[in-house]
């Protein structure tokens, strides 16, 4: 509770100070990234890079997932955010909020869920 206090706190001593034209962007998530293996990720390997953009896509009708997620590099679908820890983003593109996602590590892993690390920003 004191940690949520101070976070808050934090963030609102820098809205204070940001003025009209400027805007700040939050680390919301950073997570792996869930169906890697599925899609085409394999392929592009070798052309991602950390930084790059990512863009998120949501998919309401879903059918395994309502909250779900899709993450695509360069229009090509790479998978999607981890159904445990997608809530957040979900509800705030719903709202229509300002989300995007980079490559934040790539890693040569046996497990899938090791090779992609994403993050996600909202802007205020």
């Amino acid at each position: 509770m004191r940690f949520a206090r101070i976070s808050l706190l934090s963030t609102l001593c820098l809205l204070s100070m940001a003025t009209a034209a400027e805007s700040i962007r939050l680390l919301v998530q950073s997570s792996p990234l869930a169906g890697f293996q599925y899609y085409a990720g394999t392929a592009h390997w070798e052309e991602m890079r950390p930084g790059d953009r990512l863009d998120l896509i949501r998919e309401p009708d879903n059918p395994h997932d309502p909250r779900a997620v899709r993450v695509e590099w360069r229009g090509d679908k790479l998978g999607y955010l981890p159904r445990k820890e997608n809530q957040a983003v979900a509800a705030e593109m719903d709202r229509g909020g300002q989300v995007e996602a980079r490559i934040a590590r790539l890693r040569q892993h046996r497990n899938p869920w090791q090779r992609v690390l994403i993050e996600v920003y909202v802007t205020l």
